[in-house]
């Protein structure tokens, strides 16, 4: 397992988005104004759609799929992050779970919230709902699957287009965390790190 995810790819930041970068990122564009309206102030996301942005074709199919995730998704927005934060967690992307420990707090999670989900579905203190969205995001991972049981006790809580919608929120952010490590997307300068005994949690969990 690799602990310490250097840099591999240099980002290629707002000040040198070209027509290029401009047309990949037009399929989220809420992503691309954020950044470019705020990136001097508050880099948050920089690196991330910079590092995708070595390759803009593949990144603007991806940024299409990744728009209906964040912005016309069925689920609440406290509901995506929950799973986001899941699958970042369990697949220990460093700048996702930072980057959306900021969007979920923002969404409705709570700081108990973001630290419980970091123990998995029977940590003390979730709402069985919760739990349940929880446990699918650790059964995606582990089977490619929702189990029955699990997947009963959602659908008397969600339509079958929304379980749909926490597949498509998982599997997104799994691919987005696979980019993110592989290529070395780092913190943006003034966002703070992990602190170290969440990131130790982050690494001795077993998965």
């Amino acid at each position: 397992m690799q602990k310490e995810i250097k840099p591999r790819v240099a980002p290629k930041l707002p000040a040198d988005w070209d027509e290029q970068a401009l047309d990949a990122l037009s399929t989220f564009p809420t992503a691309r104004d954020f950044v470019l309206a705020n990136w001097q102030k508050d880099p948050r996301g920089m690196h991330g759609l910079g590092v995708m942005l070595n390759h803009p074709a593949a990144t603007k199919a991806f940024l299409g799929f990744n728009n209906h995730v964040s912005i016309k998704s069925s689920l609440s927005k406290r509901i995506r992050e929950l799973l986001i934060l899941r699958i970042s967690w369990l697949r220990r992307s460093e700048y996702e779970f930072i980057q959306h420990t900021v969007l979920g707090l923002r969404a409705g999670l709570t700081d108990a919230d973001i630290e419980r989900l970091q123990y998995g579905p029977d940590g003390a203190g979730w709402d069985p709902v919760d739990a349940d969205l929880v446990r699918a995001a650790d059964e995606l991972m582990a089977d490619a699957c929702i189990s029955d049981a699990t997947f009963a006790r959602l659908s008397q809580s969600f339509s079958t287009e929304q379980i749909i919608d926490m597949i498509y929120a998982i599997g997104c952010y799994e691919i987005a965390a696979m980019m993110f490590k592989t290529l070395g997307a780092q913190v943006e300068p003034g966002v703070a790190p992990l602190s170290d005994e969440v990131r130790a949690r982050m690494y001795e969990q077993k998965t």
